[in-house]
């Protein structure tokens, strides 16, 4: 993770490793030992100065039993609406942004939907532990579910739960196309 531009993803992983290394009753040079990494590189995380990869992260997620999304996120924000730059590249537009997760066990699908003006598509409802992630390409789509529609347009994500009744509505004026990822 470059620290340029993602000074709110620093933040947070300074305070959620420092919290959970905490939390499992570790030293700093025992999580440096066990995520095989420096103990430099964790006392610098977790005074917000390190630059460190994304496989690093995962490292030190896997070493304090937590998820990567655990130690980029906000303490507070939901995981289906992160929306944190986790990535910068050398140029100024190439960046990778977390936009959301939800929990997975068996499965996760990806698809690329397209959707034209005034068609729709009803879904049943999946299993309980189920999750769909979407993001809007181009144009707009209206998700239908139990909580409320939801309004996407070009550059929009939804995560949510499908064990419920849910619909994809074109109500636009354009095609619309955007990627869902299943769950499961």
């Amino acid at each position: 993770m470059q620290t340029e531009g993602t000074n709110g993803v620093l933040e947070h992983v300074s305070a959620n490793v420092r919290r959970y290394r905490l939390a499992a009753q570790l030293s700093q040079v025992a999580l440096a030992d066990r995520a095989g990494i420096s103990r430099r590189t964790v006392v610098k995380l977790e005074a917000g100065e390190a630059n460190i990869s994304l496989t690093g992260l995962d490292h030190l997620a896997d070493a304090l039993g937590v998820t990567f999304v655990d130690l980029v996120a906000a303490p507070a924000a939901p995981h289906t609406d992160i929306n944190e730059v986790a990535w910068r590249g050398d140029r100024q537009d190439s960046v990778a942004v977390l936009l959301a997760s939800v929990p997975a066990a068996k499965d996760a699908q990806l698809w690329a939907w397209t959707l034209e003006t005034g068609d729709r598509y009803d879904a049943q409802p999946d299993p309980v532990g189920w999750s769909e992630m979407l993001f809007v390409s181009e144009g707009s789509i209206r998700v239908e579910h139990e909580h409320g529609d939801t309004e996407l347009r070009t550059g929009d994500h939804l995560a949510f739960p499908t064990s419920q009744q849910y619909a994809y509505v074109n109500v636009g004026d354009t095609r619309a196309r955007f990627v869902r990822v299943v769950v499961s």
